[in-house]
């Protein structure tokens, strides 16, 4: 799984790996910013120097790492029981190779933790706010085992492979000698932001600032419903047709906006159906 964000009263955490299969990492940086959000490393730097996280920490690398170093944690357990000792994350995986927690550097970078410790640190900020963290994350949990039953990524990928027909178009039709390398990247991109816009009713870019995910380089069509994603790829080889016979964009969204409208609709109203039979035949 690509990066995501979820909501835990109203902080935004990153969440990165596999959430369906227990393999995911929360970005503890994000969630120190709750109890101090401009020196969150300060919090998280406090939190890794007890005894009591040390021990957990230990214990969790012991159950799921054969190659953590047993004697160099001994000397931090020792140790984190003295009043001057100090610690910091990245010095924890050099000396006990742990991988339970990881670091990120760059402006969108941070610490991230294995969600097993990651919890165990927003209670440490606040119980209330740990539960907050796990209800947000559950229900991100949910929405991704339910793509995964329904072959949402089949159909991702179909969308993607689809797009080549989209791309041929536009370069057969809409890109000439005497554009510009920076024009014709505007091109593909606005014919892309022309299906985005006629399915979700936004632009990628408007996406990112609503969902605050700039700079991690998400891509709205990731996030989309398997029904979207159906009707994504009717829309790719509508677009397509469409700009070979010469239909200025501005004729081509009204003409994709309603057909998106319409297949949405049929889909949804499908699928309502086969839910309602599957309860049916449950009782």
């Amino acid at each position: 799984m690509k990066n995501t964000t979820i909501n835990a009263n109203g902080v935004n955490i990153r969440v990165y790996g596999d959430i369906v299969n227990e393999e995911a990492f929360i970005c503890l940086t994000d969630i120190a910013k709750y109890k101090n959000p401009e020196f969150p490393a300060l919090v998280i730097n406090h939190w890794i120097r007890n005894n009591s996280t040390i021990s957990y920490m230990g214990l969790w690398e012991q159950l799921h790492n054969s190659n953590f170093n047993l004697t160099e944690f001994g000397k931090f357990k020792i140790s984190s029981g003295e009043p001057s000792f100090a610690i910091s994350p990245s010095q924890w995986i050099e000396k006990t190779n742990a991988i339970g927690i990881t670091t990120k550097a760059g402006r969108y970078g941070g610490t991230y933790a294995h969600t097993d410790i990651a919890f165990e640190f927003a209670s440490w900020i606040s119980p209330e706010f740990k539960l907050y963290l796990i209800k947000d994350y559950q229900r991100l949990k949910k929405d991704e085992s339910e793509r995964l039953s329904i072959g949402w990524d089949v159909k991702r990928e179909l969308t993607k492979i689809n797009y080549k027909i989209h791309t041929d178009a536009v370069k057969e039709c809409l890109i000439s000698p005497e554009l510009t390398p920076q024009e014709m990247s505007y091109t593909y991109a606005s014919e892309a932001d022309l299906l985005n816009m006629a399915l979700f009713g936004k632009t990628a870019a408007q996406w990112r600032k609503e969902t605050n995910t700039k700079g991690m380089s998400p891509n709205i069509r990731d996030f989309a419903s398997a029904e979207e994603l159906v009707v994504l790829i009717n829309l790719e080889d509508t677009n397509a047709d469409l700009i070979r016979q010469g239909v200025s964009q501005i004729d081509r969204l009204k003409i994709l906006r309603d057909k998106a409208y319409r297949q949405l609709q049929s889909l949804l109203k499908n699928q309502k159906t086969i839910e309602t039979l599957k309860t049916h035949l449950i009782e």
